[in-house]
């Protein structure tokens, strides 16, 4: 089975949430994550959507062998910004068992990245069941303050 691929619009759509964010201007619970690029060193960065696990803060990659969390991983280390606020954290990626409670509560926590994986295709209902079966398959990353 071949692995979903991000729907075309994302790219622009990320723009224009990373636009906003510039201007100040919070977007609900999303965030920008910025690293250096692995290959460039120049800074990269998306939007995503951290949320709090037994005290941890943590984000799922939405998508299997994206290019924002192999820069995540190469880097070890970014800057979460919402709105003006920004504050440096150490970027882990946990192991697929490690990702197993996380990727639960993710369907619980973050409906707009059930709804993408459902829309790819990833998982059929959105349960913490299907979620939970993606460990290994989605990078799963905590971000630790710097």
């Amino acid at each position: 089975m071949s692995e979903p691929t991000p729907p075309r619009w994302l790219k622009p759509m990320n723009k224009v949430m990373m636009a906003v964010q510039r201007l100040g201007i919070p977007t609900g619970p999303a965030m920008v994550l910025t690293v250096p690029g692995r290959r460039t060193g120049q800074p990269r960065s998306t939007p995503m959507t951290p949320f709090d696990h037994d005290g941890g803060l943590y984000t799922v990659a939405g998508y299997p062998g994206s290019d924002w969390a192999a820069n995540a991983r190469a880097a070890g280390s970014g800057t979460l910004t919402r709105g003006r606020r920004s504050r440096r954290v150490h970027i882990v990626e946990l192991s697929p068992e490690e990702s197993r409670p996380i990727l639960r509560t993710f369907a619980a926590k973050v409906p707009v990245g059930v709804g993408f994986a459902k829309r790819s295709g990833l998982v059929v209902d959105g349960t913490p069941d299907e979620f939970e079966a993606l460990a290994g398959r989605l990078t799963v990353f905590r971000f630790d303050p710097a």
